[in-house]
């Protein structure tokens, strides 16, 4: 925490789907960076985008590189109540660790925040696979949080208005809704 904040104040990353659709109330949202990890399509969804029959994809926190996404600053009061609501959102599978990690805010401040870490060893872990098979599991993805096409898309837009350029989710979604940016080159084999 940096002297101007309060210390019960809770700081949360958010580098996939909470950049667009957070669901808890914050004070304010800072760019920041996360150094350490990277975004990654790299967790099957059994849940919000997918089953186990029919998995999808969603972004997962692995290691090395370094994330560019927003952090969330929540009043003390409603902390617990926060931690709360993403334990259930982010850990239905139990396939993302919590860590409490550092942060460097764009507007210079150093803060510790909340995030979640895809666990290298849960068997929905998928690591790093081939463009063509991202594509398909994206495409067949649906679950309690709708279809994995639209998380995809969503996410992209809004890293795009960021300034925050994923060449794997550009890639996608030049495939998944060719022409919406067709500034990048489509997925190759």
């Amino acid at each position: 925490m940096t002297s101007g904040d309060k210390a019960a104040d809770l700081w949360v990353f958010g580098y996939g789907s909470l950049i667009w659709r957070p669901g808890f109330a914050f004070e304010e949202s800072v760019a920041a960076r996360l150094h350490g990890y990277h975004r990654s399509l790299c967790v099957f969804s059994h849940v919000h985008r997918g089953t186990p029959e029919r998995p999808g994809l969603v972004l997962g926190l692995d290691r090395g590189g370094v994330c560019r996404g927003l952090a969330f600053r929540v009043a003390a009061g409603l902390a617990q109540e926060t931690i709360a609501y993403l334990r259930a959102r982010e850990q239905a599978t139990s396939v993302y660790i919590e860590r409490h990690v550092g942060l460097r805010l764009d507007d210079g401040r150093q803060v510790r925040g909340l995030a979640y870490v895809a666990d290298r060893r849960h068997l929905q872990y998928a690591g790093r696979l081939p463009s063509q098979e991202l594509l398909k599991l994206v495409r067949q993805g649906r679950g309690e949080s709708g279809e994995n096409p639209d998380y995809v898309l969503q996410t992209h837009e809004h890293l795009r208005r960021m300034g925050v350029y994923d060449p794997v989710l550009a890639a996608l979604a030049q495939e998944l809704a060719p022409g919406l940016h067709a500034t990048h080159p489509p997925l190759k084999g």
